[in-house]
């Protein structure tokens, strides 16, 4: 063949082709959930409607709002039409809940953070919604309804991580939110990561206000923008409380505060500073003073709640990597959940029954669980399909197979369909690897094998048969030099080997051996520049 006549062909086949295809051809398509159901993902909101409490509400960090009417036996998604999943707080009107609050964007500032765009309201329970503004707040992790009068609202925006933003601190509607005015502001990195109401008095809040800033390569805890305020009357003024009020000396990092329904002079907070303690006033938050500063908890940019049993002033939650309970008013604690009772670590959600505080729901990195008997045993509810996928894969089997690694739920594979009746069970999933799960990489000649990633550049040749994972991290042939990972660190197949995989640190690394062993092929990819290369937050 001329090669004219091949540039003719060529031409001809490339109309056709891009003839035969357009985006309206897509519109009809419709997906369907193929799993994997046996895990979930992480729930950042929980609110539930006293006139029913079998009525759940939970948010997602990227999975919209979902609606259980039977106590968390099944659950239905309620906000996928709008325009974004992330969800930061629920808030229902207890006096009238058809009437119902969502604050987009996750209060949980990781290095992977879902920002939303405002706030909406629903009228019908959940059935249709309307956006209220606050549209450039990017993350809103409190709403407070005010007791007396429904129509006024206070919302907590913490705002933007990656950067410096004026729509932050504490906003208040009192015409349902059709306006809105900004009530406590500090500066440009400082939003409110934590507020609560006295539950005598609706004009009287405490907010916990924070400074923080996260880059690709750090995150910053912490500020003189931080600290602890109060009002008594609905936001109009706010006393700042400081360490001549017992708080700690020195910046501060996040707050998590708390008050006692039964007791309202009885508050609590988690304070983050340069030795992290658990503060308690008395006297309603005027003056404070240091309880503990052992076993409260960690990384408080990811979790830092509190919880009191609203029947007894002394009963507290502290919600973390685990969930720990204090019966002596924060002097000591014990785990309630952890991997022991199968509850998936990693909190940032948590609900009590005011008045059968035996009742009590919890939202994790790992989904939703429900106690009936105060922690003892929990229930997961393993059918909110939540799962954050960072990547996800393919293999040429038939049926062919999806690949995929979660945030902090391993990575796994299953079947695109299967040729029984039944369609896809949980029992069709495998999981391949544990972590915060990236990409999972098939090995071409036979899926039987193949790569999966998790954080920090750790990687394996699994074998799905014997359930064996042979560790292929790539080390550096200098033991002095240290390889720096991503925390999703990059991987590809060979195109034209089969065993041949390429890895990435600051150096591209080749195996032709299935990660047996590795060449390096590049020099320092990276601008090799020692002020970034701090991996750990600090509060300055």
């Amino acid at each position: 063949m001329s090669k004219q006549l091949f540039l003719l062909l060529l031409g001809i086949f490339s109309a056709t082709l891009s003839a035969q295809f357009s985006v309206d051809d897509f519109k009809t398509m419709k997906f369907r959930n193929i799993g994997p159901a046996g895990m979930s993902g992480r729930v950042t909101a929980i609110d539930v409607d006293l006139t029913n409490t079998n009525r759940i509400f939970a948010g997602a960090a990227s999975g919209g709002v979902w609606l259980s009417e039977n106590g968390g036996t099944t659950w239905t998604p309620i906000f996928d039409e709008q325009s974004t999943l992330a969800i930061g707080a629920i808030k229902i009107n207890q006096k009238n809940p058809s009437e119902i609050w969502v604050g987009t964007g996750e209060g949980n500032p990781r290095n992977s953070l879902n920002t939303g765009n405002g706030i909406y309201k629903s009228f019908d329970g959940g059935k249709t919604w309307q956006r209220m503004g606050l549209e450039n707040t990017k993350t809103i992790h409190r709403i407070i309804i005010n007791r007396d009068n429904p129509d006024i609202v206070y919302v907590a925006a913490l705002g933007s991580p990656w950067g410096p933003n004026s729509d932050r601190g504490v906003f208040k509607t009192t015409d349902g939110g059709k306006t809105w005015r900004k009530i406590l502001f500090i500066n440009d990195l400082t939003g409110a990561a934590d507020m609560v109401a006295d539950p005598a008095n609706p004009n009287k809040l405490i907010v916990a206000m924070w400074e923080h800033k996260r880059d690709p390569w750090f995150f910053n805890s912490g500020g003189k923008g931080s600290g602890l305020y109060i009002t008594y009357d609905g936001g109009e003024n706010f006393k700042k409380i400081t360490s001549e009020d017992g708080l700690p000396e020195g910046n501060l990092g996040r707050i998590g505060i708390a008050v006692a329904s039964n007791k309202p002079n009885i508050c609590y907070a988690l304070v983050e500073a340069k030795e992290n303690g658990l503060y308690k006033s008395t006297d309603g938050g005027k003056k404070w003073a240091l309880v503990s500063t052992k076993n409260i908890g960690d990384r408080p940019f990811y979790y830092a709640e509190l919880y009191v049993d609203p029947k007894n002033e002394n009963r507290i939650f502290n919600i973390f990597t685990y969930i720990t309970m204090s019966e002596d008013g924060g002097k000591t604690f014990k785990e309630i959940a952890n991997y022991g009772n199968d509850v998936h670590p990693d909190h940032h959600a948590f609900w009590i029954h005011p008045d059968d505080p035996s009742y009590l729901i919890d939202g994790n990195d790992g989904g939703l669980t429900i106690s009936h008997d105060g922690g003892a045993t929990w229930y997961f509810a393993g059918n909110i399909p939540v799962g954050q996928f960072y990547h996800v894969n393919t293999d040429t089997d038939f049926p062919y197979n999806v690949y995929g690694g979660m945030q902090d739920n391993g990575s796994w594979i299953g079947p695109s369909a299967v040729l029984k009746r039944g369609g896809i069970r949980n029992s069709d999933y495998q999981e391949l690897y544990f972590g915060d799960g990236f990409d999972v990489v098939p090995y071409r000649k036979d899926s039987r094998y193949g790569y999966a990633m998790s954080q920090g550049g750790n990687v394996g040749f699994y074998d799905r048969l014997t359930g064996k994972t042979r560790f292929i991290k790539p080390n550096h042939p200098d033991p002095e030099v240290q390889l720096r990972y991503n925390w999703n660190a990059a991987i590809a197949q060979d195109p034209f080997k089969d065993c041949g995989v390429y890895f990435g640190s600051q150096y591209l690394h080749y195996s032709d051996d299935c990660g047996e062993s590795w060449t390096i092929k590049s020099p320092d990819l990276t601008t090799n520049d020692t002020t970034k290369q701090k991996l750990i937050k600090v509060v300055v």
